[in-house]
């Protein structure tokens, strides 16, 4: 059977066998089993089975999450992945456009939801960690695990896109395709019941699911889950728990690294992770300090296109498109192929206005099963008979494809067009940056300009001329790229799936108000050195807008 909830009857014969560990606690799987079917139950015995079968969950890593997926996959219903970093309208929102009936949470969280129009949610929220709660299943404690078919193409989860621009998509996931996804991912990953799998990174996200729960639930491996990612405390985890193998997205291979390293860093059981976007920097110095194997590739929730790393593939390449996929780079107005991409001797892409375009899989939309209810969003990624991921990349003649950012992270500088990606990528070689981004912030005259945003290891500062130096000798740093505004941050402002809140930053542009910015430095005009900005450089910018009709510009998002 190729779903999910077969899985779950499967691992129900492996009886003592720990399956799960969380803090102190440890559930084996005859008790994990178990939870999910006294959930499954509840659900059959209330909800109202006329309309959409969908519940919220709004918890964090936690064993009731996981017993609620589960529970879902027994019963052929869907779980709605609700994200705690929304807010007010936005969160209902989220929870009334996926119909959700019922919403699970804990106290924690529950404050959120108050006085909110929930839809037919309203009044039907548990707090999971309540009295009240056990009650509730009490009447189900000893169910039966239902034996029922579930449809595998039917609804199983909707994972919110993150969200850093514009409002979050609900993706819809079935239980088979997560079947067939992660079997071949387990698969390739070796995992078996001797692993111990960590996850941190959010269970109402992709990579957590696709790269951690289903391929748990396929090994028959341990489980250590913890509410929310550390850097600090991914070590001792890794030691506490006798973790071998750990996932992510996003930043977090940057902020483990940006702890104070160990001679005895590798001395730990870890020996693989697998993730999403990270730093090609992050990669090979994270492998060589914890003495592991890391894996990094593309792929996206909506999983239509993906493209593959291998051993031999070009420095900064994302790797290769898999076979049968008929992966390419196309102009996303003519839908002609891009040519290749050409460097220079110093790495330099010399073509990006012809060589940059989207990155599209012709395949790729047998694979990706839709949006809720946003007909206009799934034109957006179907067309043609194509899936467009809405990604820029490049492709050099030997076939490599190479990331160029997000479709809204397209700068243009004194007329000439490149992403944000190649940039990101040579500032993140600075010793002392942990995590490096790039957008455009509106230039007085016409066009953008390069605004950077940067979060330093603990103890540094920032030495604007030390940081110039490091960016003349920068052989492949294009003549435009370099940027003229720098925000030095405490933190990056980031998504629960580690993801860098662009959007925000734009917003504030070179505003020295947030409450988490160090300083910002700018170049008072072209070819001029870093210097702080003072609140009369801000006044004295806003006058050369305002002199050049572009105050517009200034109130954009």
């Amino acid at each position: 059977m190729s779903d999910v909830a077969h899985l779950i009857r499967e691992r129900a014969d492996d009886g003592d066998r720990v399956a799960l560990r969380f803090e102190d606690e440890s559930r084996s799987w005859a008790e994990l089993t178990q939870a999910c079917a006294t959930r499954a139950g509840y659900l059959l015995a209330t909800l109202d089975r006329s309309a959409p079968c969908h519940v919220g969950v709004l918890l964090d890593n936690t064993p009731e999450m996981v017993s609620w997926l589960g529970a879902a996959a027994l019963t052929g219903d869907a779980i709605v992945g609700i994200n705690p970093t929304r807010r007010g309208a936005e969160l209902a929102r989220d929870v009334t456009h996926t119909d959700c009936q019922l919403i699970v949470t804990e106290t924690r969280h529950r404050e959120l939801l108050d006085g909110l129009d929930l839809g037919p949610a309203s009044g039907r929220v548990i707090d999971v960690d309540t009295p009240e709660y056990s009650d509730l299943l009490s009447t189900h404690a000893h169910a039966a695990m239902p034996t029922g078919e579930v449809d595998p193409t039917g609804i199983y989860l909707l994972l919110f896109t993150s969200g850093t621009s514009g409002a979050p998509k609900a993706c819809i996931l079935s239980q088979g395709r997560l079947h067939r996804m992660c079997s071949m991912f387990a698969a390739g990953q070796e995992l078996g019941p001797d692993d111990v799998m960590y996850c941190t990174m959010p269970l109402f996200h992709s990579n957590a699911i696709v790269t951690c729960f289903v391929p748990w639930l396929l090994s028959g491996a341990q489980l250590v889950l913890r509410r929310k990612f550390s850097a600090s405390g991914f070590l001792p985890d890794v030691r506490r728990y006798g973790v071998t193998y750990f996932n992510y997205v996003g930043k977090p291979l940057s902020y483990i690294l940006a702890t104070p390293e160990q001679g005895d860093d590798a001395d730990n059981t870890l020996t693989r992770v697998f993730g999403n976007e990270a730093a090609d920097l992050d990669i090979a110095r994270f492998g060589e300090r914890f003495g592991c194997v890391v894996g990094d590739g593309y792929g996206s929730t909506e999983g239509g296109a993906n493209i593959i790393r291998t051993p031999d593939m070009p420095k900064g390449a994302l790797g290769v498109g898999p076979e049968g996929m008929g992966t390419c780079i196309l102009d996303p107005d003519t839908g002609d192929e891009c040519p290749p991409a050409r460097f220079d001797d110093a790495g330099h892409l010399l073509n990006p206005e012809e060589a940059i375009g989207e990155i599209v899989s012709k395949h790729g939309d047998k694979i990706f099963e839709g949006y809720y209810k946003n007909d206009e969003a799934n034109a957006q990624r179907v067309h043609d008979g194509w899936y467009w991921t809405g990604d820029l990349g490049y492709r050099d003649e030997e076939g490599w494809f190479y990331f160029a950012g997000r479709d809204f992270e397209w700068l243009r500088v004194d007329g000439e067009n490149f992403a944000a990606a190649p940039v990101e990528r040579i500032l993140a070689r600075h010793p002392d940056v942990v995590l490096a981004t790039i957008y455009a912030v509106p230039d007085e005259v016409v066009g953008d300009q390069v605004m950077a945003a940067l979060e330093l290891t603990p103890g540094s500062t920032f030495d604007p001329a030390a940081f110039d130096e490091f960016l003349d000798n920068q052989a492949d740093l294009g003549t435009k790229w370099s940027p003229r505004y720098v925000r030095v941050v405490a933190t990056l402002p980031i998504t629960e799936t580690q993801k860098i809140l662009k959007r925000q930053l734009r917003n504030e542009r070179w505003n020295g108000d947030s409450p988490n910015t160090v300083g910002i430095w700018w170049r008072a005009h072209k070819g001029a050195s870093l210097q702080p900005m003072t609140d009369a450089d801000r006044a004295d910018l806003r006058a050369r807008f305002e002199a050049r009709g572009r105050l517009e510009q200034l109130e954009r998002v």
